[in-house]
């Protein structure tokens, strides 16, 4: 029961305290799941990120359901999952009921305005963090330059870019590298 009640505590504070979406979450839940907890190692928690995009649905509810799972099974899962929602949902709730009273107001569109640029630094931390943990260096720091570059510049859909990284990298592991000395 403790378990269960500390990760819904844990993915609360995080759903609570983050803003910017599921990416900007992505230091938060390492610090605390990878850091503080010791639930999993960082290399599991990547592996989890990569499966939480892969996988339909809201990124943060995703990587909070697979960890909540490892952790506890479904139990712990529905903990962490409403643990991470439930945030959200009542900040929504409570906007909802006073927006019409502040929506036209300069200082909260002002505020708005201020808080963009870091969300994208939010995103850009975990994005240069997950890149060490892949062991992304100069020699394949093409790839995801490449990757990003299709799905921006050409309108390429992701799915097709995992696809093909997926399929070169099962080619790769299969007939070059194990050739490689």
């Amino acid at each position: 029961m403790h378990l269960y009640l500390e990760s819904f505590k844990t993915f609360f504070k995080i759903g609570l305290f983050t803003l910017g979406g599921g990416y900007a979450m992505i230091p938060i839940i390492e610090q605390e799941v990878v850091e503080r907890h010791q639930w999993m190692k960082r290399e599991e928690m990547l592996d989890l990120i990569a499966i939480s995009q892969s996988c339909p649905g809201v990124f943060a509810i995703n990587i909070s359901t697979f960890v909540g799972y490892k952790l506890g099974k479904l139990p712990c899962a529905i903990c962490t999952t409403l643990g991470t929602a439930l945030p959200s949902f009542l900040i929504i709730l409570f906007i909802a009921m006073f927006f019409r009273h502040f929506q036209d107001n300069p200082t909260v569109a002002s505020i708005f305005r201020g808080i963009r640029p870091a969300v994208v630094a939010l995103i850009a931390v975990p994005t240069f963090n997950l890149a060490k943990s892949a062991r992304i260096g100069w020699s394949n720091c093409w790839i995801p330059i490449a990757g990003a570059l299709a799905i921006w510049g050409l309108g390429m859909s992701p799915i097709y870019i995992i696809i093909i990284a997926a399929t070169a990298g099962f080619l790769y592991g299969r007939f070059i590298k194990p050739t490689e000395s």
